[in-house]
Parts: structure tokens; sequence; C-alpha cells
């Protein structure tokens, strides 16, 4: 979701009001963002979403009512959800791909250089996960093995359904390629590269490019 004003509407759910308030004034320090509402709880989200209608929700995992995860996953269910952003340490490693397979667009280190944060909003402001694919090994790494082989059993069946050019596609975005470097690769152009991402999600019933990232790497694991 894309705010049309050119101004993308931000909501923070942190327990911690140090780090709402430090986010905030990183964000007021920029023109094309603002936050329009705070959130202290997982179990606020609804309401703060119907009041504020948020282009972007950076997301807490750790709090103390309904957790971040619950919070993303009932978020990315509704209709036209705004994207969401994860707000993590790297001792939540498995908590996070948790938030991104429920549809999270990316996460952030609460140490992360407020220029990379800003960066980060705009990113997934604009439809485009916030997550290298150095950041997603390093991720997967850290994950239980239990249940490989039932995610790739899935995944198989699922990638199945698309056509041998989409499956290229999809294996690009697996790898972490963006849109630019598919056509790039498979010798389409750009606008073609969107529609095949496009169908594939729709085929899938995926809601961004992570989860399709994941589903990719499920298959090959």
């Amino acid at each position: 979701m894309v705010a049309v004003d050119d101004v993308t509407r931000v909501l923070i759910v942190d327990d911690d009001p140090l780090v709402r308030a430090g986010l905030t004034m990183i964000l007021s320090g920029t023109d094309d963002l603002r936050v329009v509402g705070e959130a202290s709880d997982g179990a606020e989200v609804p309401a703060a979403v119907g009041a504020y209608s948020p282009d972007v929700v950076l997301m807490d995992i750790r709090m103390p009512s309904v957790d971040g995860l619950a919070a993303t996953e009932a978020l990315r269910r509704r209709p036209d959800p705004p994207e969401v952003i994860v707000l993590t340490t790297f001792d939540a490693d498995e908590y996070v791909l948790r938030a991104l397979r429920a549809g999270a667009g990316g996460f952030l280190l609460k140490d992360t250089p407020p220029a990379e944060i800003v960066r980060a909003i705009r990113t997934v402001a604009a439809g485009d996960p916030m997550l290298s694919p150095a950041v997603t090994r390093q991720l997967i790494a850290h994950v239980s093995e239990a249940g490989v082989d039932a995610r790739k059993s899935r995944a198989v069946a699922l990638l199945a359904q698309l056509s041998p050019r989409e499956l290229e596609v999809a294996e690009a975005v697996g790898r972490g390629a963006s849109n630019a470097e598919i056509a790039t690769s498979l010798f389409m152009s750009l606008a073609t590269v969107k529609a095949h991402v496009s169908r594939i999600l729709t085929r899938l019933e995926l809601n961004n490019r992570v989860q399709l990232a994941l589903l990719a790497h499920d298959a090959s694991s």
C-alpha cells in the first residue's frame, strides 16, 4: 500500500516509549514520512490502523499482551493492509522469519542507523522488501530444521502451478534479485517482470515478494 499524497504515513508499535520517541524524532526530519500514531501493544493495532490509516507499520515483536507476530498475522489478513516492518534484535531470528512468512515486508534491528531506517520505510512503502539475500541466509541458518521436509513438499507443490517462465522469475526472487536484475538476467522488460511477479503472487495466494522468496527457498532446501 503506497501513500497517495506523496507522504508515507507511519504507525509505530512498541511497548518502549523511548523507542517510540526515538523513531518519531528520526522520521520528523524527513519531508515524505510522517508518524501519524503510536501504539504500545499488539492489541491496540487494529484500532490504531483504523484510526490513522498508516501506509507502513513499524512493529515490535516482544510486547506484553499481543506480540508483534500475532498482530502482523491479523493485520496482513485485512483487506488492503498496510505494509509491516518488524523491529527486532538478532536473538529473535526464528520470530522474525515467522513474521516474514506472515506477510511482513522486512525487518529492522533497533540499532539500525537512522538513514537506513528511513530508507527501509521508503523501500517497503514502495512495495519492495527490505531484506537482502545475505540477511535472508543468516536468518534461515538460525531457524530450527524441524518441519523442513513438510515445508519443502508444500513449496514444491505450489511452485508446480507456475509456468516455466514464471518459475524462473520466482527462483530469481528467491535469490533476492530486484525486478531490474531479473529483467536483465532473463531478457525481459521491467513491465513484464512486474506482471509476472503480480500473477505469481495472485496464483499462489501470497501477499508480497518476501513470502515468495521464502517459498522458493523452501522448495530448494
